[in-house]
């Protein structure tokens, strides 16, 4: 009897382990894509072309990441091996791309829709999943997902955007940028899995240090920004939107399954549509109001389903 009461201590002891530690992964997480979600104003203001908004974003974030990893002793872990290497160095050049294609079709298409068509990535995430790492994703998610996505197309308001006649080709070259940003932040987030081991920050590092290699001379041929407040506006990208919040990101996803870092992911557009609304006066419709409610209901019955 004393065995079995110990066995059953033990056992209950690691299941408490096990949820604190996706608790632990799921606040830091949310934590981050709240933090993306003012990017919209950032880059509103900052009033830059995207490969030097990008570059900025590099730049400034390369500052703030090596701070991290230097005052927390992790200088070591930034070098590379034959394991990792071409993991990370792949990851990096496909989240610098998503990045300006993201900075790019906000330039053609309205922010609400680059959001919308932007965050198709959780579905790729989950055809990713289960197609290289096999995991079980479960249709209790594969459907909460699927609404979520109903619910962000209702929250943008591209329904009622669309309804107004034909669109011009700049529209659709903004569709394909976001779909093909998407792309590349699904994949990034599948590589990221794959380096559970690697200390949070290193990777967002190497984005950094990649992408302000290969854009260093954007600045100089498209023009510095004038000094002053767009400076300002171009370093919180870099600072805030990219060490801080992706830090954040990658601490949870550390901690947690494939499948829940999909749903999670959704906060960061919701988030994006109500500032949008305060900051920057864009109105949501009864419409849009709708498809936020959607995409709550469908966040809260996935994680429902976990817990059940």
């Amino acid at each position: 009897m004393d065995t079995n009461s110990s066995s059953h201590r033990a056992a209950a002891r690691i299941v408490a382990r096990g949820e604190g530690g996706r608790a632990a992964g799921a606040w830091p997480f949310l934590a981050g894509c709240a933090l993306l979600g003012t990017i919209g104003v950032f880059l509103h203001e900052a009033r830059a072309d995207p490969l030097t908004a990008t570059w900025f974003r590099c730049a400034f974030g390369l500052v703030c990441m090596s701070a991290w990893v230097i005052l927390r002793g992790q200088a070591r872990f930034l070098l590379l091996t034959r394991a990792n290497g071409p993991w990370v160095l792949s990851a990096s050049a496909l989240m610098v791309l998503s990045w300006a294609l993201f900075f790019g079709a906000v330039e053609r298409i309205s922010a609400g829709v680059a959001i919308v068509l932007f965050h198709v990535q959780p579905m790729w995430v989950l055809m990713f999943a289960s197609l290289w790492l096999k995991e079980a994703i479960g249709g209790q998610r594969v459907v909460a997902v699927s609404v979520a996505m109903c619910g962000l197309v209702l929250a943008t308001g591209i329904v009622e955007h669309t309804a107004g006649g034909a669109l011009q080709p700049q529209y659709w070259m903004g569709v394909a940028a976001c779909l093909a940003g998407s792309l590349c932040m699904a994949c990034v987030t599948i590589i990221a899995t794959r380096l559970r081991d690697m200390p949070a920050g290193i990777l967002a590092w190497w984005q950094c240090a990649v992408g302000t290699m290969l854009l260093w001379l954007s600045p100089m041929q498209h023009g510095w920004p004038a000094w002053g407040m767009s400076w300002a506006w171009l370093a919180g990208l870099g600072l805030i939107h990219t060490g801080l919040a992706y830090t954040l990101m990658y601490i949870g996803m550390a901690r947690l399954h494939t499948a829940r870092i999909a749903v999670f992911q959704f906060v960061y557009p919701a988030l994006a549509i109500v500032i949008d609304w305060l900051v920057l006066d864009q109105r949501l419709s009864g419409v849009q109001i709708a498809g936020i409610a959607l995409m709550s209901a469908a966040i809260w019955f996935a994680e429902r389903g976990r817990r059940g």
